[in-house]
């Protein structure tokens, strides 16, 4: 059926068509709802461990994937549910891997922290704080090897930052021109540091500059924003085989992890609130109505379907069978 033109118009103005702004809409939503579901398991004993929650930052993971072809891969650090699923991960089998069920996507054995699904080319969240950016350069390189035209995008926390491993990283990027997106998830806090703590140069997308790579700064709340900063460093590593880091200024609404709930210790319940003023979720729903590309009843129907998948992904993650004792000496590496 031909587009009305109202439609037309909407997708004009908003710079995605219908079908474009409802997935984002539902992917945004999917993770919001995935997370929330996650902290209710917390809280009654289902999910050990860590677990620490991506609510207010959907507007990155989304708007980046929405630019990645299905060959391109993804890595992250330990906040990684989102990424997880924006990449197209069963979140069935996600929240199986957060209850340490045997049809997690690791079969239990990751938990929240370790996720990995190599049939969307999601190549894992990884605990130690910026110890997954040499990987991604690993991956990059192994792209280039191959001859092919992927990309790997490759997000982490502002934490990361002082590591050595990001400067090594970025370094060997630009030096062998590898296919790596590095994206920084600034959220200002880290574990609970600001950045005017922990860095000299508070402007991370700079450090791009000494490195001689392709850097911008973007606002980590409009998904249609991160969206156009993204597509244009992935058309441009495609072609130019040139890496970019972005900086995605973006807020966590949750602590830390669920052992800091608030994160009010380090941060005021004003400015909280003040952040959820600019709801990534919110504030693109209202856009799209506005321009009139969805309407209240598809807001309504990915709401119903968003919360169907969710809760069915809590039954499947609560029907999984507990792994064997056996499971504890397979999937390892040992001598023969």
């Amino acid at each position: 059926m031909a587009k009305t033109m109202p439609e037309r118009r909407g997708s004009a103005v908003l710079g995605v068509d219908a079908e474009l702004a409802r997935k984002l809409l539902h992917d945004m939503l999917l993770i919001r709802r995935f997370e929330e579901k996650a902290a209710e398991a917390y809280t009654l004993g289902k999910v050990g461990g860590f677990l620490h929650l991506y609510i207010g930052e959907e507007a990155v993971a989304v708007g980046a994937t929405s630019v990645l072809r299905p060959d391109d891969c993804a890595i992250s650090a330990y906040r990684e549910h989102g990424h997880c699923l924006a990449k197209g991960a069963d979140p069935r089998r996600v929240m199986a891997e957060l209850f340490g069920r045997r049809d997690g996507l690791s079969k239990g054995k990751g938990g929240s922290m370790h996720l990995f699904d190599r049939s969307v080319n999601f190549l894992g969240g990884h605990a130690i704080v910026g110890a997954h950016l040499p990987l991604a350069a690993g991956a990059a390189f192994a792209i280039k090897y191959e001859g092919r035209d992927a990309v790997i995008v490759c997000y982490f926390g502002d934490g990361a930052v002082p590591q050595g491993e990001f400067h090594e990283s970025l370094n060997l990027a630009a030096l062998w021109k590898l296919p790596v997106i590095y994206l920084c998830e600034n959220n200002r806090y880290a574990m609970g540091t600001s950045t005017d703590r922990a860095l000299a140069q508070t402007e991370i997308w700079k450090f791009g500059q000494t490195y001689g790579i392709p850097s911008e700064k973007v606002d980590g709340m409009d998904v249609l924003a991160v969206r156009e900063v993204v597509g244009r460093a992935v058309a441009r590593t495609r072609q130019d085989k040139t890496p970019s880091l972005i900086e995605a200024d973006t807020y966590r609404y949750r602590g830390h992890s669920m052992r800091d709930p608030a994160g009010a210790v380090y941060r005021t319940k004003e400015e909280v609130e003040r952040e959820k003023q600019r709801d990534p979720i919110v504030m693109f729903r209202e856009r799209a109505l506005r321009a009139g590309v969805v309407t209240e009843a598809d807001v309504r129907a990915i709401e119903k379907d968003v919360n169907d998948r969710i809760d069915e992904a809590v039954a499947f993650a609560d029907a999984s069978p507990e792994p064997p004792d056996e499971w504890l000496f397979t999937d390892i590496y040992k001598e023969d």
